[in-house]
């Protein structure tokens, strides 16, 4: 099966619109967040889909005991459930998929990135009760349970695996060559797990140029979190001209050379060349 593609434009505008509503809200809702990114993805993925995918997590919630104690008994309890019973994990394999990256085929599959498969323990676990959050450990997102004096970490990547101090250092030392710090630990605001799924989608489709049309769906999702990075502004244009809209694309490179001209000029010189040169395609 070939990674999806995204709805007509009219379904594009309307899910863009509602994700924007969402982000703005005084606490936005992970889950539905989520599901819209899945959505803006997948065609496919109609209304009756968004309420099955947020009903499946209600019925994984209602199947955890309840209150089963500690921060240590409820990352055990979702072990078992989510890993063992239920076979959510991830592999190497995960990486190459886009699905990997969708709440609703994580689902469906059981299988996804780290930070979707988190998404999943948190949303279950949440519904439940658990005092549960993301953890963005650089290059490997897990979860958490519990005040910072008594925290639990699991890894669902791993099957929910609950990891010892070192295990955390392992995983952050592989990835970065760095130490672990505290601050590492502390909880991921909703915002910034969805900013970060994003990412991973732009970088699935950075390597794939024919899958341009990805890379500006999440790059037009990540322009409309209340903090995102001023280049994408710059890589929406960028992709814009890619996509034949040279037009769109100079008047973008135009806005973004604005910007950026109060702090380096030079640099908006360059960008307002590609702007010269993206209008010269049109003749």
């Amino acid at each position: 099966m070939g990674a999806p593609s995204p709805p007509p434009p009219k379904r594009s505008a309307e899910l863009l619109r509602r994700f924007a509503e969402e982000a703005r809200c005084e606490r936005p809702d992970l889950s539905a967040l989520c599901l819209l990114v899945g959505a803006a993805a997948d065609g496919t993925l109609d209304e009756a889909g968004l309420d099955e995918a947020q009903m499946e997590l209600d019925r994984l919630a209602g199947q955890l005991p309840y209150r089963p104690g500690g921060p240590l008994a409820w990352a055990r309890a979702l072990c078992e459930l989510l890993g063992e019973r239920y076979g959510f994990r991830g592999s190497a394999a995960d990486y190459q998929r886009l699905d990997s990256s969708l709440l609703h085929e994580v689902l469906r599959r059981r299988r996804g990135l780290p930070i979707l498969l988190s998404v999943v323990w948190m949303e279950v676990a949440r519904r439940a009760g658990a005092p549960v959050y993301g953890v963005a450990l650089p290059g490997h997102f897990v979860v958490g349970f519990g005040a910072a004096h008594e925290q639990v970490l699991a890894d669902p990547f791993d099957g929910g695996r609950v990891l010892t101090g070192a295990d955390a250092e392992l995983l952050v030392a592989g990835a970065t060559g760095a130490p672990l710090r505290s601050s590492m630990l502390e909880p991921a605001e909703t915002l910034d797990v969805v900013l970060r799924i994003l990412n991973n989608i732009r970088a699935w489709a950075a390597v794939r140029p024919e899958r341009s049309d990805v890379a500006l769906w999440a790059v037009e999702l990540s322009l409309v979190l209340p903090s995102h990075p001023a280049r994408l502004r710059y890589e929406r244009a960028q992709l814009l001209v890619q996509r034949g809209d040279f037009m769109g694309g100079a008047l973008e490179l135009e806005a973004y050379a604005d910007l950026v001209s109060a702090v380096d000029e030079p640099a908006a010189e360059r960008v307002r060349g590609q702007a010269q040169a993206a209008r010269a395609l049109l003749n």
